[in-house]
């Protein structure tokens, strides 16, 4: 057998058994060759694993180290950017995420077109509108002072009021073959009296067939006569004005019960029938 290592040839002989011969010299020098070259073949390539390996770990230590020290100054790198990036701006920078950035949309500035003529055209129709409402409040104030007018003119006059509130009884006319020249109003004790019409108290006390009597002469000339009054609240001289109490209600004098004789003197002398008189200012009995 022959073989070739390191380009020298060496010659191996082989047999299955051992018989002294020519090859016999020639095997145990091939044999030692072969020893030798094996032993100097395996320190070969024990040396070049060696140097392999080394230069394997060497190489991966160096690319190793080579990508640490470029992570390295990349971190550096990136983080000075932003932190001269965050103090430059102001702005405190935040991760990035997966969502969109958000598009805010602004109002573009632009002149408004003919400003004083809008202007002229708001203030005129501020100005017509206040015409307008002052139009509105004078029409609903006539309209109101229209209705109190038509209201006075269809109520009874305030300068002549009913004298008191009761029962009629007996009006004006013959009685027994005298004349009864008022009329008569009934109620209790102390209702009111009141003066008919202003003027001035003439009379005001005791009086033959009245018990007690009240006389106001009206400021047209005309005289009422109030009798039988249980109180007096007025005295001679003193104004009163249409509808202030002058007096109780009683039973003084002639009289069946408690009641108001009034009687009216239209030109101080001579008595007439006061229902017409009141009926011409809304005053029934």
């Amino acid at each position: 057998m022959v073989l070739r290592i390191n380009n020298e040839t060496v010659t191996m002989c082989s047999r299955l058994g051992y018989r002294p011969g020519p090859c016999s010299g020639q095997h145990d020098r091939s044999r030692t060759i072969s020893s030798q070259n094996q032993r100097s073949t395996k320190s070969r390539i024990a040396f070049m694993a060696a140097a392999i390996g080394a230069v394997s770990t060497a190489g991966i230590g160096g690319a190793a180290a080579g990508t640490l020290q470029a992570d390295s100054a990349a971190a550096q790198k990136s983080f000075t950017a932003d932190y001269q990036l965050a103090n430059d701006s102001q702005q405190v920078l935040y991760p990035e995420t997966d969502s969109a950035p958000q598009i805010l949309t602004i109002a573009e500035h632009k002149p408004v077109d003919n400003l004083d003529e809008q202007l002229n055209k708001s203030i005129e129709l501020a100005a017509e509108r206040a015409a307008a409402e002052a139009e509105a409040i004078a029409t609903a104030e006539a309209e109101a002072a229209a209705a109190e007018a038509e209201l006075a003119a269809q109520a009874p006059s305030a300068s002549v009021v009913k004298p008191t509130e009761g029962t009629f009884t007996s009006g004006f006319g013959m009685r027994w073959g005298s004349l009864h020249a008022g009329l008569d109003i009934a109620n209790v004790v102390g209702t009111p009296i009141l003066a008919a019409m202003g003027g001035t108290v003439i009379d005001s006390g005791p009086a033959s067939g009245f018990g007690q009597w009240i006389r106001i002469q009206h400021d047209d000339g005309s005289i009422a006569v109030y009798g039988h009054m249980e109180t007096l609240d007025v005295s001679v001289g003193e104004q009163v004005t249409a509808g202030q109490k002058i007096a109780g209600m009683g039973n003084r004098g002639f009289s069946t019960g408690s009641h108001l004789h009034f009687e009216l003197y239209p030109t101080g002398s001579g008595a007439v029938d006061p229902a017409p008189w009141f009926a011409q200012h809304g005053i029934t009995f």
